[in-house]
């Protein structure tokens, strides 16, 4: 499976992640994300993210000036970020959770009380 596929569905989570353990400016983010086994996330990916996370009120900005180049700036979570990463983090873990389901060797649910609960509804 393209990894670069998965990615795409998963850059957000990833991004708020990774501010919500300290805030970094984008290259940093990226190489964050790199490290932690997402080596083929694109830099432009994380720009673009981190722009459209902050436009949509997800994460603040401050800039840092730098003696020894441009000043950077840096994206932090705030606390519609954070609620956002838990929303998303908890549908990654069920999602996750369905999926080593489906490829472990464990029976599957009975689907007919499922479907017998979602009649009765």
């Amino acid at each position: 499976m393209e990894s670069t596929q998965l990615l795409k569905g998963v850059l957000d989570v990833a991004v708020l992640a990774v501010l919500n353990r300290q805030d970094g400016y984008g290259y940093d983010v990226v190489r964050r994300l790199r490290a932690a086994g997402l080596a083929e996330v694109g830099d432009a990916s994380v720009y673009g993210t981190l722009r459209r996370l902050y436009n949509g009120g997800a994460l603040t900005s401050y800039v840092v000036p730098s003696d020894g180049g441009p000043h950077r700036k840096y994206y932090g979570i705030n606390a519609q970020g954070r609620a956002q990463l838990e929303i998303q983090a908890k549908g990654w873990r069920d999602f996750a959770g369905s999926m080593d389901l489906l490829l472990s060797d464990r029976p599957l649910p009975d689907h007919r009380t499922t479907d017998t609960a979602q009649e009765g509804e």
